[in-house]
Order: structure tokens, then sequence, then C-alpha cells
């Protein structure tokens, strides 16, 4: 359990600081007309926001610590 903790907390840490550094998006696809079957869409790439890196630092940091100092 406490290795599970210290890799899933740097996980989170890396993601975390992936995203603060804006490398982090995601794609969404909008339906601009609609026609009966014929449709015309358009795909953005957004940005994924800067307040999710940082919880992800912050539970991600806390879960690591947590996974060094907890006793078998």
């Amino acid at each position: 359990m406490r290795f599970a903790l210290i890799i899933i907390g740097l996980v989170l840490l890396a993601a975390g600081l992936w995203v603060v550094f804006g490398h982090g998006s995601y794609q969404q696809t909008d339906t601009l007309v609609q026609l009966g079957s014929a449709k015309v869409t358009a795909t953005h790439d957004r940005a994924v926001p800067q307040w999710v890196g940082f919880a992800g630092i912050v539970v991600g940091a806390a879960l690591a610590i947590g996974g060094f100092v907890r006793k078998n």
C-alpha cells in the first residue's frame, strides 16, 4: 500500500506539473450545422485549466509524502 501511494502521488505530481507548464490539452468537437444526416463539425484544441494542474501537484505531493512517512 505504501509503494502504491508513492507511485500514484508521483504520477499525479508529474501530471500536475505538465498541465501547469502549458502542455495539457484536449480536443472538443462542436457541431456547427446539421441538416438531416449531413453535419458540419469543428474540432478545437482546448487547454486544461491551470487550477487542475495545481490540484494535481498538491494531491500528488500529499500522497507521495504520506507514502514516504507511513510505517508498515
